[in-house]
């Protein structure tokens, strides 16, 4: 069986070079999907401005003991004095502690910044390491060393004079000296440790820990020995590759959201493949039931038949993931590039192909596809071999109740994520939505021989009426072979149907996160500065400025309502732990907040928002009283208790807590207001109060004016980024899709050959052959493009629900009607290129050929 395998292969070549096709892509995209989601989960980065030091202790950036032990959105700091208890730690020869501030050199004057910098203490140069180049180290409070690259970059040599936009002010320093180094970029200045230390605005933290072991020291050993010290679990001690987490603390959040991201991206495609490689093996196989039917008339056992189509099975899936092992991995490396170059992941994150990916693709393909031989083989295999014949040239049962209680349980399941979707908040509810799509597509592919065979008998008159003889051969095919005609649909269907859902589910959240922005803003314009923040102070200032109604502070961060019980970190987290609710954390001065935002109290006052005081949204109050302490844990992983002053309402899913800006900046990595919300009187003249604002340059170097046009934009492009990844997604997916369509349909016109020279026999001409199969491609696209828009309306209705509170998607009527157009395009396409390459065959010759 296995020799009449491989010699089938040859006879077959339109039939298994879709199946390769199919097996191919669909293993290849799993394999780097999983890579993508290997490297999420492992985060590492080789270490640039840490590659010195072998051994760095940080604080763990990720909110431990809870179920989704989700990434703090600010550096969570480390006890600067557990630097001294590392040094009495057998093995080690010394601790650096780090600390960082953002900053900018002044140029223009001290008016306008210049490039941006983050500055160190003097002793953490040896973390990279930095070595004076020229002058020498920095011995006073107003002395500075910088990058040679940087101040080559700025014309300063040592002895200048410079000015550093630094925590909402200008410190001017005199250049000390230059240092380089091998790595580390070009954007590092050092200061004296105690200055540095001074402009974190956090005393008696530092960023991280740099450990030196002794020479002679193994540091493996020595690593195990600081751990033991540590003993906490907030602290983590890192090695290798895993220091690059402690330099840049977004590798850990941007590997949470490439975590999930990879996980529903996997998901989704796994689910593709797994239907693509079903119906083109299916169809491939439908396509050879004479030439089985022949195999059992001639006294071929059950038995037989199934090794025979399990060895050709096997031996194209074998081939095809080998292939895909091979080429996956570059295919994942390119999406992590890809989500790196937009900002999503650090472009330092390295990437992970291991085996798992690998075996995870490759299983993927086999299993699908043996199945799919398996269910193939199941019918030629049970016939009687007196009636194979006829079974090969009526179809008789195209439609089997296994197949129907699958079909109503995915049906079933559909219907439960729809109600799950409709339920969550807005900016989640995609999470069940996008399954969803799938599980829809599955019931209605699983239906679809009597779906189609339905619409066909719908379309009988009107497409003999349009298109004459032509429109009744094409009705005619598709009922005497509804198998086939249904494996022709479902491509165009899962096509379709996933292209119009996921582009909408886009749009659709991309206009709720706008109109919630939107809903939130009432200022005309924004203070801002290029120093890395503004003082508390100038909210004051920027208030007397003639012109200005209303001013208030905005600092943003994100922060959780503490259980009442506190959350362990020592505890396991997953399932059953602490789950506390996750909101938006907005920084306010109360004097303006009114005219500024839409906030507005539902009980209590935002006028008493002083102090360690929290106005908590509705939904979070649970059983806290007005009045009462509530346990916050805040951005850098801070626990404090916040009297609740007042409560807010908030648009599900884009609820926000507000405390006062004086509080919550101290739990910043800026340590400062971002921005200042300008309302403006009536009647004022805008481009006139942008220009007096401006004037506060003089005393604020680094101000900015912003309207609320630029705003929106910046917010807008900040959702720009989300919706790039979700058409990356979409293109790959529905890529995929399309491949499949293009193959089916080349598939299941080729293998027609009989047919159509049996037609030219006859007395029909090419022309004829050519308008019906004109007709059966159209009735194809209809069905698909009815059952494709079917399922997206079924996925997107609850979401939309969820995000914008009505029915109806947001988005372009032109949206649906460029897929659609595509769809039918491309199915009639290649439909008819395929026809016309079969129709070059002499008949005579291709009914030989075949029989």
């Amino acid at each position: 069986m296995i020799r009449i395998a491989l010699r089938t292969l040859r006879h077959h070549r339109v039939g298994f070079l879709a199946s390769f096709v199919a097996l191919f892509f669909g293993a290849a995209i799993v394999v780097g999907c999983g890579g993508l989601l290997q490297s999420a989960l492992k985060s590492t980065a080789q270490p640039q401005r840490l590659a010195a030091a072998p051994i760095v202790v940080s604080a763990d950036q990720r909110y431990l003991g809870t179920q989704s032990e989700e990434p703090f959105v600010e550096r969570v700091p480390v006890d600067a004095r557990l630097a001294d208890r590392l040094r009495s730690v057998p093995g080690v020869g010394s601790t650096v502690p780090d600390v960082s501030f953002p900053a900018a050199l002044a140029g223009d004057g001290g008016k306008q910044a210049g490039a941006k910098v983050t500055g160190h203490g003097w002793s953490s140069a040896r973390l990279t390491p930095y070595e004076i180049s020229a002058g020498s180290a920095p011995r006073g409070p107003g002395e500075i060393v910088l990058d040679a690259r940087l101040a080559q970059q700025a014309g300063l040599k040592p002895g200048d004079r410079t000015q550093l936009l630094v925590r909402g002010g200008t410190e001017r320093f005199t250049v000390s000296g230059l240092a380089a180094a091998d790595d580390g970029g070009a954007g590092s200045v050092f200061l004296t440790d105690s200055r540095a230390a001074e402009l974190t605005g956090r005393p008696g933290k530092a960023d991280l820990i740099g450990v030196f072991p002794k020479p002679g020291t193994d540091a493996a050993q020595v690593a195990q020995a600081v751990e033991k010290a540590v003993d906490t679990p907030a602290t983590t001690v890192l090695s290798g590759a895993e220091r690059g987490r402690a330099e840049d603390p977004e590798l850990v959040s941007g590997g949470d959201d490439l975590v999930s991201l990879a996980a529903a991206f996997g998901g989704l495609a796994g689910m593709v493949t797994v239907f693509v490689v079903a119906s083109t093996l299916g169809l491939a196989m439908q396509q050879r039931q004479r030439e089985m039917a022949l195999l059992r008339a001639i006294g071929t056992t059950p038995g037989q038949l199934r090794r025979l189509i399990l060895g050709e099975t096997l031996l194209l899936t074998l081939i095809a993931t080998a292939l895909a092992c091979a080429l996956g991995p570059l295919f994942g490396r390119w999406l992590l590039d890809a989500f790196a170059s937009a900002g999503v992941v650090p472009d330092t994150m390295e990437f992970h192909a291991g085996s798992l990916p690998l075996f995870a693709g490759a299983a993927t393909a086999l299993v699908t596809a043996v199945g799919a031989a398996l269910i193939a083989a199941r019918g030629p295999a049970r016939t009687r071999p007196t009636e194979a014949l006829a079974e090969a040239g009526l179809e008789r049962r195209w439609f089997t109740w296994p197949r129907l209680v699958l079909a109503v349980i995915c049906l079933g399941g559909g219907g439960a994520l729809a109600v799950v979707t409709a339920g969550m908040d807005g900016p989640k509810a995609a999470g069940a939505a996008t399954p969803a799509a799938m599980v829809w597509t599955a019931g209605f592919g699983l239906l679809g021989p009597v779906l189609v065979r339905a619409m066909t008998a719908g379309l009988v008159r009107p497409l003999r009426a349009v298109s004459g003889l032509a429109g009744r051969l094409a009705t005619l095919n598709a009922k005497a072979r509804t198998a086939r005609f249904a494996g022709a649909v479902m491509p165009v269907m899962l096509a379709t149907g996933l292209a119009i859902a996921l582009i909408y589910m886009q749009t659709t959240n991309s206009r709720g996160a706008e109109r919630a922005f939107d809903d939130s803003l009432r200022a005309d314009l924004a203070v801002t500065s290029d120093a890395g923040g503004l003082p508390l102070s100038m909210v004051d200032t920027v208030k007397e400025q003639p012109g200005v109604a209303a001013a208030s502070a905005q600092v943003s961060s994100r922060g959780y309502v503490e259980p009442a019980e506190p959350v362990d970190p020592a505890a396991d987290g997953g399932e059953g732990a602490a789950d506390p609710p996750e909101m938006a954390l907005a920084g306010i001065t109360p004097e303006g907040i009114t005219k500024t935002t839409a906030f507005r109290a539902t009980e209590g006052s935002l006028g008493a928002l002083r102090g360690s005081t929290v106005a908590l949204p509705t939904r979070y109050q649970g059983d806290h009283e007005i009045g009462d302490m509530v346990p916050m844990r805040l951005g850098d992983g801070s626990l404090v208790r916040l009297k609740l002053v007042a409560t807010v309402k908030g648009e599900r899913g884009y609820e926000t807590a507000l405390l006062p800006a004086a509080f919550l900046a101290r739990h910043t990595d800026s340590g400062l207001i971002p921005r200042i919300m300008v309302t403006a009187e009536p009647g004022t003249d805008r481009a006139k109060l942008t220009a007096t604002l401006s004037a506060l340059a003089e005393q604020q170097p680094g101000l900015r004016v912003t309207s609320r046009d630029t705003l929106a934009a910046a917010a807008a492009e900040q959702d720009d980024t989300q919706a790039w990844m979700a058409y990356l997604v979409l293109g790959v997916v529905v890529g995929y899709a399309v491949i499949a369509l293009v193959n089916t349909q080349a598939l299941a016109t080729a293998e027609r050959r009989r047919e159509f020279m049996l037609q030219r026999l006859i007395g029909a001409t090419r022309r004829q052959v050519m308008q019906m199969m004109a007709m059966e491609a159209a009735l194809v696209s209809f069905a698909g493009i009815v059952l494709g828009s079917l399922v997206a309306a079924l996925t997107l209705v609850p979401l939309s629900m969820s995000v914008l509170g009505t029915a109806t998607p947001e988005g372009s009527p032109w949206i649906f009607v460029t897929v659609v157009g595509a769809a039918f395009a491309l199915t009639l396409t290649t439909t008819l290129v395929a026809a016309m390459t079969v129709l070059r065959n002499r008949p005579v010759e291709a009914v030989g050929i075949r029989e």
